[in-house]
């Protein structure tokens, strides 16, 4: 996966759990992991330990790398069952398993919404 934009318009490139995926440097990801603790539970009031957290190739990947939370997303469930690239192709966007995805990271709507209003 590149930067491509994942079925709720975030973009998974830019997520710590992709980046750890990749790190090569073992100190920076012991470093990388016990900051995704920290932010988890700051941001997110989500208690994690390093053991929770596997390795991912973005939520659009089939290799079976999959963080947890991607493994039973609703919204990317129903992306795969309609076939479509992201929920800003869907005819019903946007919907309410949107609502937490927009809380936390505004401009995953201004891609959907951009993306919805030119198809």
């Amino acid at each position: 996966m590149n930067n491509s934009i994942s079925y709720c318009g975030l973009v998974c490139s830019g997520c710590p759990i992709y980046m750890v995926s990749r790190e090569q440097n073992n100190a920076r990801k012991k470093k990388m992991f016990r900051e995704i603790i920290r932010q988890a539970k700051e941001e997110y009031n989500i208690s994690l330990t390093a053991g929770d957290i596997n390795h991912c190739d973005g939520c659009m990947s089939d290799t079976g790398r999959l963080f947890s939370g991607c493994i039973n997303c609703t919204i990317r469930e129903c992306n795969k069952s309609k076939g479509l690239e992201n929920c800003g192709y869907c005819d019903k966007y946007p919907c309410e398993k949107l609502d937490e995805i927009f809380k936390s990271d505004p401009a995953a709507k201004t891609r959907l919404d951009f993306i919805h209003a030119v198809i």
